[in-house]
């Protein structure tokens, strides 16, 4: 990538799940432009050292997966997840088993009144969510029809308050 880069054929290099330690040796031989990892309010590993590198380094991050792979839609039911067709990832991911989806579940329902409170969709305030972290410039967002894709593209225009992002963190906090 640094050859094409050098070339003139790509103008940016961005990578995908590195670790801090994966981006300090690419950006040893090229700058690293972006960075796409999974993030979300289940999955929120890239917070601790990821996030805080990125936005020291000026690295531009566009989470993917900030509605869990649909469990933080608000269509995720226990009932839905245990239908899941057996070629279908999420039927053996602990995501979409228990105890975690319980726990998964309960959290899609807190979200619920904050959905409510700005009369947005559940999947808009999980979205909205991971955008709020300065160190994220964007969000990969999935759709399966027009109408999923004009609801959740709002969450862009959503701006969740301290005190919202607070109540939803001592949320995870206590179910964890």
């Amino acid at each position: 990538m640094a050859n094409l880069k050098r070339e003139g054929k790509v103008r940016w290099i961005g990578v995908s799940n590195f670790n801090v330690q994966q981006l300090k040796r690419a950006q040893a031989i090229a700058p690293v432009t972006s960075l796409q990892p999974p993030y979300s309010l289940i999955h929120r590993e890239v917070e601790e050292d990821i996030l805080p590198y990125c936005l020291h380094k000026n690295i531009g991050v566009i989470v993917y997966s900030p509605m869990a792979s649909g469990l933080l839609t608000g269509s995720m039911t226990a009932e839905r997840a245990a239908r899941l067709p057996k070629d279908d990832w999420r039927s053996g991911h602990p995501d979409f088993s228990e105890p975690n989806l319980s726990r998964n579940l309960d959290l899609v329902e807190h979200l619920r009144e904050f959905a409510q409170r700005h009369n947005r969709s559940i999947g808009e305030v999980a979205v909205a969510w991971t955008l709020r972290n300065p160190a994220v410039t964007g969000a990969i967002v999935g759709a399966r029809n027009a109408k999923q894709a004009g609801t959740v593209m709002r969450a862009g225009d959503l701006r969740l308050n301290d005190k919202e992002v607070n109540e939803i963190d001592d949320f995870l906090a206590e179910a964890a």
